[in-house]
């Protein structure tokens, strides 16, 4: 009987993933586009925070969101309300985007001229963190009624992120959540992790997250 082979496909394709993503960073650079790989679960606010964020810096930068869904375009109604442009991007049953799923949408979109484009990824705190998508950079949302044990339980997400948004610190007197664990936690996973307590329903906190991400694409883009 002949030897047979064992071949490890995943690495094979993380591996030719991350060489596209490379590319689609290369294409973004020469365009003078920052792209923002924005990850959460359900529920934890990333379109109202994207409409805050976006209500901040609309009028300094141009902008475009890629909303990415396995299916609806409820997000991409709601955005589209900003003025801001938009299109969504459905991913057949597929829980996250990998590099040549986001050069598609790029391409849809239509980067000429933006300054800033954010992915707003599936929801899932999984799947979006084994990717890299090309973005320039990586942030997730935490909202408080998740508890603060996240980062403990997946590490990944928080250890691929540059920042940590903890969304709806309007209702902590109301849920067992306990901020300073959340950051102890998260900075065990990512010692280099920047953390933003917000409300995108009240606006606190939403200014220092856009100073730093305002930080981040004049950088880029310069």
């Amino acid at each position: 009987m002949e030897p047979f082979k064992v071949y490890e496909i995943k690495q094979s394709v993380f591996a030719n993933n991350d060489r596209e993503a490379d590319k689609v960073r290369e294409e973004l650079k020469a365009r003078k586009t920052f792209l923002l790989n924005l990850m959460s679960s359900p529920g934890s606010g990333k379109t109202s925070t994207l409409k805050r964020t976006i209500a901040a810096l609309k009028d300094e930068m141009r902008i475009g969101i890629m909303e990415a869904d396995i299916d609806s375009d409820v997000d991409a109604e709601a955005i589209s309300k900003t003025g801001v442009k938009v299109i969504q991007l459905h991913t057949g049953g597929m829980c996250h985007l990998d590099a040549d799923m986001t050069r598609q949408g790029l391409n849809e979109l239509g980067t000429e001229g933006l300054d800033l484009v954010v992915l707003e990824n599936v929801g899932n705190l999984v799947c979006p963190a084994e990717f890299d998508t090309g973005a320039v950079k990586n942030a997730m949302i935490l909202s408080v009624p998740e508890g603060h044990d996240k980062p403990l339980k997946y590490p990944l997400i928080f250890q691929v992120c540059d920042a940590l948004i903890i969304n709806k610190i309007d209702v902590l007197p109301y849920f067992d959540f306990d901020l300073e664990k959340v950051v102890e936690y998260a900075h065990m996973r990512n010692p280099k992790l920047k953390i933003f307590p917000i409300s995108a329903k009240t606006g606190e906190g939403v200014d220092a997250w856009c100073d730093w991400l305002r930080e981040q694409v004049g950088a880029w883009n310069n």
